[in-house]
């Protein structure tokens, strides 16, 4: 049988959706698929090739857009997703473009809700090859998107319509990072956790070192930078700082391949609420300090994290700076202190099962040739 042919198309709004890439990429390339990878800006493809990965490129015109503290920008956003789909030289341009790839592909992958391969998954003949990769709470914002916005019906509608598209597709993959380890299957919909990096071997049996924090390209904030390292100092942190939106920053740096390894050895993460960094404190055993923005998913996603008891703060910036450090440093107190009591397993097992978990239902999911 010929090797799996997959097109993966990871949209670059938030780096867990690269990262997802990168890692589902390597491991399906190790099972002996071939795998052709496409993002959405020039940063998204610079950061796959720090990970060893080739990306190309579809097109720059698709973005959610944020401001300088990782709110979501309604308003800018949809008028930026409307330009996209109604100008020509597009969204259209990039059907055509996905057309080509999905004729030599057996599954075109969308991570995540990439309006392109929303359309092309409900359409006959295309339908049958497009699986989309999504984050519980990711979906449920897209489909509530309008609520309180629109009138009640036009906001019903466009989640039914979103919802229809998203079903009519060849399978579904919802992940979390509280999701069992094995995958959880209803039809065409799976229920999978999300994955996580490996950390290497000489970190098998960490230490508890300096504070891990990891901050998305959206934060850009310097005042909000100052005051994070301020309450991390105060805390008794020379934590290791990397932010590509604080590039140039002295003491940050924008990328680190690395940084599992990092957060891994840490006393504790921090990190906005991302299903990434949620998963890799779950999985590692990690207190993690969250900074929680306006953005709908992440206040999901941290709401779950108080559910299912993982250790973890929550900051928010509102603006005021003393206040900021202030929280941040009573938190990184509390979480250095829970850290010197709890157990820190090894997590390199569950980390590689989940990888395993995704290539096996991927692999299951392509077409007999």
């Amino acid at each position: 049988m010929s090797a799996l042919r997959l097109v993966y198309l990871a949209t670059a709004d938030a780096r867990g959706h690269l990262m997802r890439a990168q890692l589902l990429t390597h491991a399906l390339r190790a099972a002996g698929a071939s795998v052709r990878v496409l993002t959405t800006s020039d940063e998204g493809s610079r950061f796959l090739a720090g990970f060893g990965v080739d990306a190309g490129l579809l097109s720059r015109h698709y973005a959610v857009q944020f401001d300088a503290r990782q709110n979501m920008l309604r308003e800018a956003t949809d008028a930026n997703v409307a330009n996209y789909l109604f100008r020509p030289s597009r969204m259209l341009r990039d059907i055509w473009r996905l057309r080509a790839e999905l004729r030599g592909a057996d599954l075109v992958i969308n991570d995540s809700f990439h309006p392109a391969l929303l359309f092309m998954g409900c359409v006959p003949g295309w339908r049958r090859k497009v699986v989309h990769v999504y984050g519980a709470s990711l979906r449920h914002a897209l489909e509530t998107n309008f609520h309180a916005r629109v009138p009640g019906w036009l906001a019903r509608l466009f989640g039914r319509i979103v919802a229809l598209q998203i079903g009519a597709s060849r399978a579904r993959l919802e992940h979390d990072f509280g999701y069992a380890g094995c995958a959880e299957r209803a039809g065409s919909h799976y229920r999978l956790p999300t994955p996580v990096a490996l950390v290497s071997a000489r970190n098998a049996a960490p230490s508890a070192g300096a504070a891990a924090v990891y901050l998305n390209p959206h934060f850009r904030d310097p005042q909000l930078a100052e005051a994070l390292e301020s309450g991390l100092a105060g805390a008794g942190e020379r934590p290791h700082l990397v932010g590509e939106g604080y590039a140039g920053r002295a003491g940050w740096q924008a990328n680190d391949p690395d940084w599992i390894d990092r957060a891994v050895a840490s006393a504790f993460i921090v990190s906005a609420p991302g299903m990434a960094a949620l998963s890799i404190a779950q999985v590692y055993s990690k207190p993690i300090l969250l900074v929680v923005s306006e953005q709908p998913e992440q206040q999901i996603n941290a709401a779950r994290a108080a559910e299912l008891g993982l250790l973890h703060r929550t900051v928010t910036w509102r603006g005021d700076a003393a206040a900021f450090a202030d929280a941040v440093r009573t938190a990184g107190e509390e979480l250095r202190a829970a850290a010197a009591c709890a157990p820190t397993p090894g997590g390199h097992a569950a980390a590689a099962a989940r990888l395993q978990t995704w290539v096996g239902v991927l692999t299951a999911l392509a077409p007999r040739r």
